[in-house]
Formats: C-alpha cells, sequence, structure tokens
C-alpha cells in the first residue's frame, strides 16, 4: 500500500518515454481505494495500460496504477448478453475471452491495447464499431470523496474518440468496472476492404473477422514491445461538407468519409504522408514508415520530443491542408 518514491515511468506506458512519478501506488482491490485516497499526494494520475499516455519527465503527485481483474456474465435477455469486465482486464484478452464464451460484438475492436477502464474514455474505435456502440454502463470511484457512481452511455456523453472523461471531468473518476451488452442477433461489420479482402472466400465467423483485424492491425501498426509508440497519435479531422468538397478538388486522393451529423472525416494519416512527414524523424521520435499516423519513439525520447514533433506535423499539414490535426494522446 505504501507509495514508492521516485518511479520509472517508461516500462509502465507504451511510448517508453523518460519519465517518473514522485509517487506510484499498484491496487488490485477497490477496497484499498479509501484508505489511499486519504493518505496519497496529489495531484492523482490515473494508469492503466498506458498505451495512450505521454507523460512529462517529472510527474507530480501520486500515480495509481490500476490491476484491478474480474469479468462475468452479469446476464442474458432475449436480446443480447451482459458482460462486465473489471478496470484492470487486459482489452485484448477480454475480447478475445467473449468471444471464446460465443458472445461476439466486440471483435473489431481486437488487438486495441489498453485496459477495459481506459476504453470508455477514449470511446475507443476501429474497423467501423466504437465502444459505445456495444457500451452499457460503468461504475467509477471519485477522486475527491471516494464516492461510487454508476455512469449510463447518456452520462458518459460519447463522441468521437472522446467522452465526459477527457472534458470536463477529467482527472475526477477512476473507473473500476465497464458493462457491455453484446446482441444476439450477431451482424458482422465489414465496411473496411481490408476485411473484405482478408475474408473473401472464408466462412464470416466473429473469430474470423477478429482474426482479420488482428492480421490488418499488424500489417501496419508496429508493436510496442519492438518500438515504443501510443497507436494513432492523431484524430482524423472532422470538416464541414464545403471544406471537404474544396479539398478534394484539390487533392482528388483525399480520403472523406461522411459522417451522420453532416460533417466529413478526414484521414490525418493521408494528410500527414502528403505532408512528407511518413517515415521522417524529428531527433529521437518520428512518423513511423508503414503508417504515417502512429508516432515512434526510437530510443531515449521525452515529452518535450513528443511536442516539438507533434507542433511541426500540424503546422505542414495546416499549411498544406488548412486543417488542425488535433493529437489524442492524454498528457501529463
Amino acid at each position: 500500500m505504501l507509495p514508492i518514491p521516485a518511479c520509472d515511468l517508461a516500462p509502465l506506458h507504451t511510448l517508453g518515454l523518460r519519465a517518473q512519478a514522485n509517487h506510484l501506488v499498484h491496487f488490485s482491490d477497490a477496497q484499498q481505494l479509501e484508505a489511499l485516497l486519504r493518505e496519497a499526494e496529489r495531484p492523482l494520475h490515473v494508469l492503466g495500460g498506458g498505451s495512450n499516455l505521454v507523460p512529462s519527465e517529472q510527474v507530480d503527485g501520486t500515480v495509481l496504477k490500476v490491476e484491478l481483474l474480474g469479468r462475468t456474465l452479469l446476464g442474458e435477455d432475449a436480446d443480447a448478453y451482459y458482460v462486465a469486465a473489471a478496470a484492470g482486464e487486459n482489452w485484448h484478452d477480454f475480447v478475445q475471452w467473449t468471444l471464446a464464451q460465443g458472445w461476439p460484438g466486440l471483435e473489431n475492436l481486437s488487438l486495441i491495447p489498453g485496459t477495459v477502464g481506459a476504453a470508455p474514455i477514449q470511446n475507443i474505435g476501429a474497423y467501423g464499431l466504437e465502444l459505445k456502440d456495444r457500451f452499457h454502463g460503468l461504475a467509477a470511484l471519485s477522486l475527491e470523496d471516494g464516492a461510487t457512481c454508476i455512469f449510463t452511455a447518456e452520462h458518459c456523453e460519447f463522441g468521437y474518440r472522446d467522452s465526459i472523461f477527457k472534458r470536463e471531468q477529467a482527472g475526477r473518476w477512476l473507473i473500476t468496472e465497464v458493462l457491455f451488452r453484446l446482441p444476439k442477433a450477431w451482424q458482422p461489420l465489414l465496411d473496411y476492404g481490408d476485411l473484405r479482402a482478408r475474408l473473401e472466400g472464408q466462412e464470416i465467423t466473429a473469430q474470423a473477422v477478429a482474426d482479420a483485424v488482428m492480421a490488418t492491425r499488424r500489417s501496419k501498426l508496429p508493436d510496442p514491445a519492438e518500438i515504443g509508440n501510443a497507436g494513432s497519435f492523431f484524430h482524423n479531422p472532422l470538416v464541414t461538407t464545403e471544406q471537404a468538397e474544396a479539398l478534394k478538388a484539390l487533392h482528388p486522393g483525399l480520403p472523406c468519409y461522411p459522417q451522420a451529423d453532416g460533417r466529413v472525416k478526414l484521414a490525418a494519416g493521408w494528410l500527414i504522408e502528403q505532408a512528407g512527414w511518413k517515415g521522417r524523424q524529428l531527433g529521437p521520435v518520428g512518423m513511423y514508415a508503414k503508417q504515417a499516423l502512429v508516432l515512434v519513439n526510437h530510443g531515449g525520447a521525452s515529452a518535450a520530443d513528443v511536442a516539438a514533433l507533434m507542433r511541426a506535423v500540424q503546422d505542414d499539414v495546416y499549411q498544406q491542408f488548412g486543417v488542425r490535426l488535433n493529437p489524442e494522446p492524454v498528457w501529463w
């Protein structure tokens, strides 16, 4: 229970930046939190798998490393299975477990790094599916007074790679458990060409879709165990239809994806590549040679190095396309 001073955070986040915390506490029992919240030095920082994080070289206060485990079927009705998982569960392992139990629905989110507790914060998404599409609720503890609160989807205010936990409620809650609703009337989501191509000629099952997703991700994205990265570093920008049409007229190859709200999503990776940053390095960091959207740490980098590259990419994309890219990771 006692905090360990001056703890190295480099092994605890996937970018592997030089970073230390004043105090670090690993906890695997929610009952520990009441005493921990009374005693811990502020500010408090909640850490899951560290796959969407850019920590400064010196992180003040206390880092709470969430290691709560457990997953179970809470119940079912005629339409769906209701499956709960503790916040410290590895996200990919949890997805594969649901498939092994015969409860499909999360297969398009296979191989996304991080923990279950972090997934709603980011409203993770891939290959036509977002977490909010399978979300039923979550339990969270207030970092101010330790009170437990239940959040519905409406409370979470999910958006594209966004939720209330990244905005006005940022830093105020520690998610302990997430509940998912997995429909029994399963329909595969195969809107992305890569998936259709990989599954051509195969029987379309949830596990086959998961395998195709994993193969596609592995072909494009670097393994954090081999080279430090935080996955997709920038949001795909959303622009007006008029702006998208104007850009498309100037750049016919620009990928555009109309959205339900009338806006158009642009491919940030394409913009970055056209701006000349694919595979290009700035100091110890760079944009990945196989996928321009991924920022990688070639070794020994700090948050300052990441910030310098981020600004350089943002400026070049803005100068060429008039579109401002926003980063996805959380910054400490």
